[in-house]
């Protein structure tokens, strides 16, 4: 503690960002500040503070700052590093679901439309989130049969394509073959845009007419699918609430907590309908609900598209999230504190549901405390191991009989799942089946990134754990020796008996069938044996389909690049129809029937 009262005389009165370390030398905590000096010491003054707070300030052994030019900077910059660094006692949303979005692809002289959960700068018209039971292809399905839009990726150039099957059943108007000029391409693509910002109507009565003609030419399959997609219409027109203007887009956000455990509800309005509502639990260590509130919004909106308007609690740093859009997103967005009317009720029903949240998730989040960070605690304590395990990596081979021989690396932060950091090898100087041989190839190659400028990319970790028992646990030993490694612990565990096997010891380690320590363990072997065989399989299949395409006549090089790059696995393309073969660039209905018939036999 000298040393961080030391550093606290020394505090600027700056804004900037603060970074809390463990004994270890690991970021527990980010935060921001408008002025550093008054912030840091705030943490170690004597005074009340929430449960969760003085947990996590029990655990600081160190600190840093960052000076930034303001408090926006700061408030990007402290994003930007609880992505890095995953602090524990940050907001972190593992829970958060990606909603799909329909995407206008705005760049292209005849636009396309497609389903994308990404939300990129680029020009296009972003439509949704699409949640609460509505179907986003059915929707794109409606787009695509009302307005003969495209929904391919099909590039349009001076030299006319074959046309594709969705021309010849009249779902596409066919730009990429000429069928349709640019102009009247364009009025297609308007109404498309004018339906999926709620116009509905129109498209409901359309879909009726087809629906009643499909019947009376006893198409009756036909007639069941319009009255499915009206349905489907009839679900998001019943969500519009007509108290709130057409044109207004919002979402409203609402915060509640505990002292330990905290939650979020964001309630989800575009064009006036209720789009549904999406729940977080958070497990973090804000001195304020303000800080809490914020930074919530910004690591949110980091994957969500932000609508005109926000709709929060009077509490919330409202001008500094507004500036943050405005500065560093580059929108332009309402953050209002709503006191009356519609917004001010919708307001009150997302602190009921996050209220109602918490209170059915604080068990959860005990539960996943106990499979998580103190299933790690207790490791280190079963095991000895000098630190703490916060990052653990676990290896994996997967071949038959020698080919395609490789391997996986899967990342676990404080005992969860980080699937951003996966990473996958191809064994490439092993000859035949070799487990121990190819386990030290790619942990070679693995920790001789260790010390160089890859090591941002791949950093170290305090535990490897092997699958496997002594054998493979002293080849992948030799390695740690050959490279000097003394600062990375290394274990194996050993499916059979499950049984886990140290460099300190000769005898395994047996740890109870029902202590979360050693189920800790075994979701990280099971989750590195499952990534290395679908990458297994998704390799040695598509070598397969590649080998069984060149056997078809009238298939050639280019034809199999579009049709593996669409179905990748001999599975998909066995399970597709011809119809839907031919929708592939190049692949006309006959060329399709030929493959389907080959795949048949």
């Amino acid at each position: 503690m000298d040393v961080i009262k030391e550093k606290l005389k020394l505090l600027p009165d700056s804004p900037g960002v603060y970074i809390m370390l463990d004994k270890y030398g690991n970021v527990i905590y980010v935060g921001k500040a408008r002025v550093l000096k008054n912030r840091v010491r705030q943490y170690f003054h004597n005074t009340p503070k929430p449960q969760k707070v003085m947990q996590m300030v029990a655990n600081i052994a160190d600190f840093n700052y960052i000076i930034t030019n303001s408090e926006i900077d700061a408030l990007a910059l402290e994003n930007n590093l609880i992505k890095k660094y995953k602090p524990k006692y940050n907001i972190l949303l593992k829970d958060d679901k990606t909603y799909p979005y329909i995407k206008a692809d705005m760049r292209d002289r005849f636009p396309s439309f497609y389903i994308t959960r990404k939300i990129k700068k680029d020009g296009g018209r972003y439509f949704g989130p699409f949640m609460g039971g509505i179907n986003c292809k059915d929707i794109l399905e409606v787009v695509q049969l009302l307005f003969g839009v495209r929904l391919c990726h099909t590039s349009v150039t001076a030299k006319p394509k074959r046309e594709c099957l969705n021309y010849h059943i009249g779902r596409c108007t066919a730009p990429c073959a000429h069928k349709i000029n640019e102009e009247e391409y364009g009025l297609r693509v308007k109404k498309a845009l004018n339906f999926l910002d709620g116009d509905y109507k129109n498209a409901q009565a359309v879909l009726e007419q087809k629906m009643i003609a499909a019947a009376e030419g006893e198409a009756f399959e036909l007639a069941l699918d319009y009255r499915n997609k009206i349905s489907m219409l009839s679900k998001l027109e019943a969500k519009r609430i007509t108290s709130i203007n057409k044109v207004i887009d919002a979402d409203i956000i609402a915060y509640a907590t505990n002292n330990l455990y905290s939650a979020v509800n964001v309630l989800v309005t575009r064009k006036g309908i209720m789009q549904g509502a999406s729940s977080f639990a958070l497990d973090e260590a804000h001195i304020s609900d303000a800080e809490a509130l914020t930074s919530f919004i910004t690591q949110y909106y980091a994957t969500h598209e932000p609508p005109a308007e926000i709709v929060v609690p009077e509490y919330c740093e409202k001008l500094l999230v507004s500036q943050f859009f405005k500065e560093k997103l580059g929108k332009s967005v309402d953050i209002t504190a709503a006191k009356q009317g519609v917004k001010a009720e919708l307001l009150k029903m997302a602190e009921r549901n996050a209220h109602d949240y918490l209170e059915k998730s604080v068990d959860k989040i005990r539960h996943r405390d106990d499979m998580t960070v103190n299933a790690c605690k207790r490791l280190q304590q079963m095991l000895g191991l000098v630190r703490y395990p916060r990052r653990m990596e676990c290896y994996d081979i997967s071949n038959v009989s020698g080919v395609d021989k490789v391997a996986s690396m899967v990342v676990f932060i404080d005992g969860e799942a980080d699937r951003t950091q996966y990473r996958r090898f191809k064994i490439k100087t092993v000859e035949g089946a070799n487990d121990f041989a190819s386990l030290q190839e790619v942990l070679l190659r693995r920790l001789s990134k260790l010390g160089t400028d890859e090591e941002e990319r791949f950093p170290k970790p305090d535990l490897i754990v092997i699958d496997g028992g002594k054998g493979q646990l002293s080849a992948v030993a030799e390695i740690f020796g050959q490279l000097g490694v003394t600062d990375i612990e290394l274990i194996s565990i050993a499916k059979q008996q499950e049984e886990i096997f140290t460099l300190t010891s000769d005898d395994a380690v047996k740890i109870p069938a029902r202590d979360y320590a050693l189920r800790m363990v075994q979701r990280i072997r099971d989750e590195a044996h499952r990534f290395a065989i679908t990458y297994f399989r998704n390799l040695h299949s598509k070598n397969m389909l590649k080998s069984e395409l060149e056997k078809i006549e009238g298939v050639g090089k280019q034809r199999r690049i579009a049709l593996m790059e669409r179905y990748s696995t001999i599975d998909k393309i066995m399970s597709a129809e011809a119809e839907d073969i031919a929708r592939t660039h190049g692949i006309s209905l006959k060329v399709a029937k030929a493959i389907k018939d080959y795949f048949s036999n």
